[in-house]
């Protein structure tokens, strides 16, 4: 028998995702049924208890390993870009853009945060559910002035639908819309408020067309934890004067092209002049 907090993979899809029992249903016919989350994708599943396998220690901590490894490398190029581009510039200082981060995972929220630090960034996060952010981010954009908009949480494409374009075949993606459209009724200036919103296989034409600058995903594909950290850091690191490259933005996350995707965007980088001793 499982027990929620347990971490499992699907027989089903060849044991490829690890997650996390965060529930467990009885349905019709008492078959039991398992609420999943990936632990490092921002996806939420359901399957039949009779489908996984319980992972260990070991294995939890070598597919972690393998994760960690890859975001470091991605952190540690992200860094190296800065430091070349910054060198030139002693004399200045910079102000990047402010981020504020609602998303329906605590635990992603969390590691997001630290990682918004590690990169210089101010950021404040609000750990909201997807159905909640609709109500409050109107509100909560009026206490907390920022530049850069992050939504994120959990989604996923049912797995009985068949219409991609229709919000009813998605776990999430109606939130993520109303949301975007509410933050849009409080700054229309896809400039002034930049915004990204999505987690796996959103309904990415659906989030764009309500006001996103950014959105989750072209190809409704899985997308991981921290790619909207990465999309952030290059919004807030780029100089409000000059416009982002989508294509190459997307080279710095996870999961590319496959998982997310946006429109031209101006930068939230601002230089002063000149730098305090102090």
């Amino acid at each position: 028998m499982f027990k929620i907090g347990d971490v499992v993979a699907r027989r089903s899809h060849n044991q490829d995702l690890f997650f996390r029992v965060i529930d467990i249903r009885t349905v019709i016919g008492c078959e039991l049924l398992a609420i999943l989350k990936g632990i490092n994708l921002r996806l939420i599943a359901d399957a039949p208890v009779s489908d996984l396998v319980e992972k260990g220690p070991a294995e939890v901590a070598h597919y972690q390993l393998k994760d960690n490894q890859n975001i470091y490398r991605k952190l540690n190029r992200v860094v190296n870009q800065r430091k070349t581009v910054s060198k030139d510039l002693d004399d200045f200082f910079e102000v990047p853009g402010r981020v504020l981060h609602l998303d329906g995972d605590e635990d992603y929220l969390e590691q997001c945060i630290k990682t918004y630090r590690q990169l210089g960034l101010e950021a404040k996060g609000i750990c909201k559910s997807e159905k909640e952010q609709p109500d409050v981010i109107y509100q909560i954009l009026q206490e907390t002035p920022t530049d850069i908009l992050v939504l994120t949480g959990h989604d996923g494409f049912l797995a009985e639908k068949r219409d991609f374009r229709s919000l009813d075949s998605y776990r999430s993606s109606r939130y993520f819309v109303k949301s975007v459209l509410e933050a849009r009724r409080f700054q229309p200036n896809r400039d002034a408020l930049v915004i990204f919103a999505g987690a796996c296989q959103s309904n990415y034409e659906a989030i764009l067309t309500a006001g996103a600058n950014f959105a989750s995903s072209p190809k409704r594909t899985l997308i991981h934890a921290f790619d909207p950290v990465f999309i952030v850091e290059r919004i807030a690191f780029t100089p409000i004067d000059q416009t982002i490259s989508v294509k190459e933005l997307l080279k710095h996350t996870v999961t590319g092209t496959d998982g997310v995707g946006g429109v031209e965007t101006r930068g939230q980088l601002r230089k002063g002049y000149p730098r305090s001793p102090y």
